[in-house]
């Protein structure tokens, strides 16, 4: 008589089932937006009561937060990796633009404006804008720093120029709602551009031919 298999049902420990509630928050605020992230629609998603999902975030503002923390983090060592251990300051800067500007990027771009109209009205989620705006700001000054030290940039204030980027990225994101194509190649690469100009880099340096686009200069 054959032997019945019995499958042992293997419990989650609760720091791995709250990444995993994180990570599928995350997916949904990304590809449906944060509004649609709530202790339901995550239960569905996994499968599971919102109870279970209640049980590690009582409040559903704190899983917002936590979900766009986890998408726009995830985002930033994308493309701004911490650990740099292979290529130029030019090269990550270069790879950086390439990333950031393309096609792929919309998604991550529609996820910011979506957080920052929600942060009005949701404190939890304001700090957590705040703390990734902070980092964004943080790890590219980092990058302009180290390619100052190694001569391949030239600014007097790294900060600023930081802060100059990432308005320019962040004015061309707040069209990703309603501008997908068409826009002039001028246009796209305004922020390398501007880059280039405060940095003593010659044009088209951040947008050669020859820069990485599908993965980065890392290990």
């Amino acid at each position: 008589m054959p032997s019945r298999v019995q499958h042992k049902r293997i419990r989650k420990t609760p720091a791995a089932r709250r990444a995993e509630i994180v990570g599928a928050a995350a997916t949904v605020a990304l590809t449906e937006g944060l509004e649609c992230v709530t202790l339901r629609r995550i239960g569905e998603e996994l499968g599971v009561r919102p109870g279970l999902i209640s049980h590690y975030f009582p409040s559903t503002d704190d899983l917002v937060a936590e979900a766009f923390g986890s998408a726009a983090g995830a985002e930033l060592d994308s493309l701004l990796p911490a650990q740099r251990a292979q290529g130029t300051p030019t090269l990550h800067l270069g790879w950086f633009f390439a990333r950031a500007t393309g096609a792929s990027y919309d998604n991550i771009s529609r996820l910011w404006i979506n957080a920052r109209h929600l942060s009005r009205y949701r404190p939890a989620l304001r700090d957590r804008v705040a703390e990734q705006e902070a980092a964004w700001r943080e790890r590219l000054t980092g990058l302009i720093r180290q390619g100052v030290d190694r001569n391949e940039f030239r600014t007097d204030d790294p900060y600023v120029t930081t802060i100059q980027i990432l308005v320019v990225l962040d004015g061309l994101g707040a069209h990703a709602n309603t501008e997908t194509g068409n826009r002039p190649a001028e246009v796209s690469r305004l922020a390398a551009t501007t880059a280039e100009r405060e940095l003593g880099l010659p044009h088209g340096t951040l947008t050669r031919s020859d820069a990485p686009l599908t993965a980065s200069p890392t290990g």
